[in-house]
C-alpha cells in the first residue's frame, strides 16, 4: 500500500509539473490584452458631430463582445473645406489627456474620409507613452491611402486596391512605424482612396457603412489589437 501511494504521489507531480506551462502561457495572453480601451471614431465630410456612420455596427458589436470599451466620437466640424487640423488636434489631446489619469488606458482610432485624413495626421504626432498606448488604427475610404503599404486592403481582404493611391496622398501618407498597427481599407472603386478606378466622393465611397466585409474586418482588426 505504501509503494502504491508513492508512486501515485509521483504520477501526480509529473503531471502538475507538465500542466505548469500552459497554465502559465494562459495568464502570460490575458495580462497582454486591453481590460479598458477607448475607440476614438473620427466622422467623414457632411456627417453630423457624433459617431461616424461608418463604424456604428462595428463599434456596437466590438464593445458588446470585448469588455471595458467606450466610444469617443472627435470634436470637429468635418465641412467641405477638406480642413482637418482641429480633428487631428483632438485626437493627440483626447489620447494624451486620458493617459494622464489613466495610464494604462489602451485606444483603437478610426477614421472615415476625412477623418481617415485626420487620423493619419495624427499619427505624427502621438509618440512615446501616446504611440505605446494606441494599439490600431482602422480607417476606409482615405484620401491618403498611398501605394503599396502592408496595410492596405479592400473590403474582402484582398489586394485590389493595395497599389493605388488616393486623392490627397501629395499631403502626406501613414508613417512607417504605424504601418503594423493600421488597416487602410478601401473599396475597389472608391474615386476618394482609389483614384486609379474612381473618381472622387462617388456611390462606392459611401458603401462602407452597410458593407459586410468591411464591418467584419474593423471588429476582427480591433480585437486583435486588443489582444483578444
Amino acid at each position: 500500500m505504501h509503494a502504491n501511494a508513492l508512486l501515485s504521489l509521483v504520477s501526480v507531480l509529473a503531471l502538475s509539473a507538465h500542466a505548469a506551462p500552459a497554465a502559465e502561457a494562459t495568464v502570460d495572453k490575458r495580462a497582454g490584452a486591453c481590460s479598458s480601451y477607448t475607440i476614438i471614431n473620427t466622422r467623414g465630410t457632411g456627417e453630423m458631430q457624433g459617431e461616424s456612420s461608418g463604424f456604428v455596427a462595428i463599434n456596437r458589436r466590438l464593445t458588446a463582445e470585448v469588455p471595458g470599451g467606450k466610444v469617443y466620437n472627435t470634436v470637429y466640424l468635418a465641412d467641405a473645406s477638406q480642413n482637418s487640423a482641429l480633428g487631428t488636434a483632438d485626437i493627440v489631446n483626447k489620447v494624451a489627456s486620458t493617459l494622464r489619469t489613466n495610464p494604462d488606458e489602451c485606444f483603437i482610432l478610426q477614421g472615415y474620409s476625412q477623418g481617415a485624413a485626420a487620423t493619419v495626421n495624427a499619427m505624427g504626432r502621438l509618440t512615446g507613452a501616446s504611440f505605446d498606448a494606441v494599439k490600431g488604427a482602422f480607417l476606409i475610404g482615405n484620401p491618403m491611402h498611398k501605394a503599396g503599404l502592408a496595410c492596405n486592403i479592400d473590403v474582402n481582404g484582398g489586394a485590389t486596391t493595395k497599389n493605388v493611391n488616393g486623392l490627397s496622398v501629395f499631403l502626406g501618407s501613414i508613417p512607417q512605424n504605424w504601418i503594423s498597427k493600421t488597416m487602410d481599407v478601401c473599396a475597389f472603386g472608391d474615386g476618394v482612396c482609389d483614384t486609379a478606378h474612381g473618381v472622387g466622393i462617388n456611390a462606392v465611397h459611401l458603401t462602407y457603412p452597410t458593407n459586410a466585409g468591411s464591418q467584419k474586418l474593423g471588429v476582427e482588426f480591433a480585437k486583435k489589437q486588443l489582444g483578444v
